[in-house]
């Protein structure tokens, strides 16, 4: 996969600071002929709106012509993380502990490939995570594909109001 200059992700970082947002990842992907070059924003509170990422946009689309760090066309996205948003780094870890995750492994992990459960943070090496069965998991990180917040567990989790009184 492809990499941005250190320099370059540095200024996209300031670029989004500067416009109120965070600038969370940025993830280089597409073709050799065809790069798709991702910009992931979020605020806290409130999260990142449309006209957010129409700004960013814009401005990281000059940056990016200026410092032209592919050979040929690249198509520039820029989103927020979305409800089912990945972890990207220790922060994320921090701040969204507690919450109901989803956990992929690498192929060659025995089965379950695909941890549910309830995340209880990121350190030493590890993420952590307690399953249904109340167990918690140490997860190595080197073999952890994604880690991804699943909202809709957690829906499935809340007692529901059934038959009528």
């Amino acid at each position: 996969m492809a990499h941005l200059p250190e320099d370059l992700l540095a200024r996209l970082g300031r670029l989004a600071q500067g416009e109120g947002v965070e600038l969370v990842a940025v993830e280089v992907g597409g073709t050799a002929r065809k790069r798709v070059v991702r910009l992931v924003l979020d605020r806290e509170p409130g999260g990142v709106t449309l006209p957010d990422c129409e700004l960013v946009s814009r401005q990281a689309s000059v940056l990016l012509d200026a410092y032209d760090p592919f050979p040929g066309a690249f198509t520039l996205e820029v989103s927020s993380p979305g409800l089912d948003r990945k972890l990207y780094n220790i922060n994320d870890f921090i701040r969204f502990e507690g919450r109901t995750v989803r956990v992929r492994m690498r192929p060659g992990w025995p089965a379950p490939r695909v941890i549910e459960g309830t995340l209880q943070g990121r350190s030493e090496g590890f993420v952590r995570v307690r399953d249904r069965a109340g167990v918690t998991q140490q997860l190595p990180e080197g073999d952890v594909l994604e880690t991804r917040l699943a909202p809709n567990l957690e829906e499935k989790e809340t007692p529901q109001h059934r038959g009528r009184t």
